[in-house]
């Protein structure tokens, strides 16, 4: 059998008993000292790599395929007072932005007939769920034309194949 060595990872840390080693010099730091002779060292990452890996601890990790022309559900948390509860909020979406942790959605709904659009934090902890409806068939990356249109005009045609 081998024995496979292990490197300490950013979470991981090593620790040495420096009482069987022999002192370098007389002198020691406090944080040695208050350690009882046991010396600690962290693998140092550069700030990139932190804020990488705290960013993908983050990602919401349930989501669907989500593209421009979809009717999509959003499912958004409201807090009255000292409850909570979902709020669904359903519309076409006309517009996505960014990636990873930053991506955005806009959402447009007619609601009592006034165009409402809402832009939603995809990996929000306000943002509870999305749900896909429909798929939509569309040939641009954003739908702001659909802005200036009413009624039966502001249809998007259903894809089948996704």
């Amino acid at each position: 059998m081998s024995v496979e060595s292990k490197e300490p990872s950013s979470e991981e840390v090593k620790v040495e008993d420096k009482s069987k080693a022999p002192k370098e010099s007389g002198v020691e730091s406090a944080s040695q000292e208050k350690s009882k002779g046991k010396k600690i060292s962290i693998k140092k990452l550069s700030s990139t790599e932190i804020i990488k890996t705290f960013e993908d601890a983050q990602l919401n990790k349930d989501l669907p395929e989500i593209y421009v022309g979809d009717t999509v559900r959003v499912g958004v948390r409201i807090s009255e007072g000292n409850k909570e509860r979902v709020q669904p909020y359903e519309g076409v979406v006309i517009a996505k932005r960014h990636g990873g942790i930053h991506q955005t959605i806009t959402v447009r709904r007619i609601f009592q007939g006034i165009g409402v659009e809402r832009v939603f934090l995809v990996h929000s902890p306000q943002v509870a769920s999305i749900k896909v409806e429909r798929r939509g068939k569309v040939r641009r990356a954003k739908l702001f034309y659909l802005r200036e249109r009413v009624g039966k005009a502001t249809r998007v045609k259903q894809r089948f194949d996704r």
